[in-house]
C-alpha cells in the first residue's frame, strides 16, 4: 500500500510540474552539490562514511564516501539522460538507458575529485538535451523500476527527484568526512 501511495504521489507531482520548473530544480539541487563538494578534500570525500537509513538510500548504498555518491548521481543522470533521448526520438533505449538500477548504478571502489566535474557535466548535458525540445510529455514510455512507466516529461522530472534523495545522504557523508 505504501509504494503504491508513493507511485501515486511521484506520478501526481510529474504530472503538474513543468518542465522549466524541473530543471530549475536540477540546477538548484546541483549548486547544493557544489557548495557541499568544496566542503570536502580529496582525502576526506573519499572515506566512505555510514549514514542513517533514510528514504530512497537503499542498504548496499548507506556505506559510500561523497564521491562514491556523486559518482552513483553520475551513472543514474547519464541513464536518465540516455532514456529521454531515446524516448524523444520515439526509440527504445539501449546503452546507458538500458542499465540493471540494482546493479549498473553502482559506484566505483576508490573514485576521487574528478566526479565533482563528471557531476556537473552530467547535469548540463541533461539540461542542454531537454533544452532543445518544447514538448517531452506524450509519446513513447520507458518502465522505471520504482514508478511504472514513465515519458520523457517524468524522466526529466526524475533527474531532479533522485539528485534530492541523494542530497540529504551527501549532506550527511559531508558533515561527517569534513569534521574528521
Amino acid at each position: 500500500m505504501r509504494n503504491m501511495l508513493l507511485t501515486a504521489a511521484v506520478r501526481a507531482k510529474f504530472a503538474f510540474m513543468g518542465k522549466d520548473r524541473a530543471s530549475l530544480q536540477i540546477e538548484r539541487i546541483h549548486k547544493g552539490y557544489r557548495r557541499l563538494a568544496a566542503t570536502v578534500d580529496a582525502v576526506s570525500g573519499s572515506r566512505p562514511i555510514l549514514v542513517p537509513r533514510m528514504p530512497g538510500v537503499d542498504e548496499d548504498m548507506r556505506n559510500w564516501s561523497f564521491f562514491m555518491l556523486l559518482e552513483h548521481n553520475v551513472i543514474v543522470n547519464r541513464s536518465m539522460t540516455s532514456i529521454v533521448g531515446s524516448l524523444i526520438r520515439g526509440e527504445t533505449p539501449q546503452g546507458p538507458g538500458a542499465i540493471d538500477p540494482k546493479r549498473d548504478v553502482m559506484p566505483s571502489p576508490n573514485p576521487g575529485p574528478e566526479q565533482i566535474d563528471a557531476l556537473a557535466d552530467s547535469v548540463t548535458d541533461h539540461l542542454q538535451l531537454v533544452s532543445q525540445h518544447r514538448h517531452l510529455r506524450g509519446g513513447s514510455t520507458q518502465r522505471h523500476p520504482i514508478f511504472g512507466r514513465f515519458n520523457a516529461h517524468q524522466w526529466h522530472c526524475m533527474v531532479g527527484f533522485h539528485l534530492r534523495i541523494h542530497y540529504r545522504q551527501a549532506k550527511t557523508i559531508a558533515t561527517i568526512a569534513s569534521a574528521q
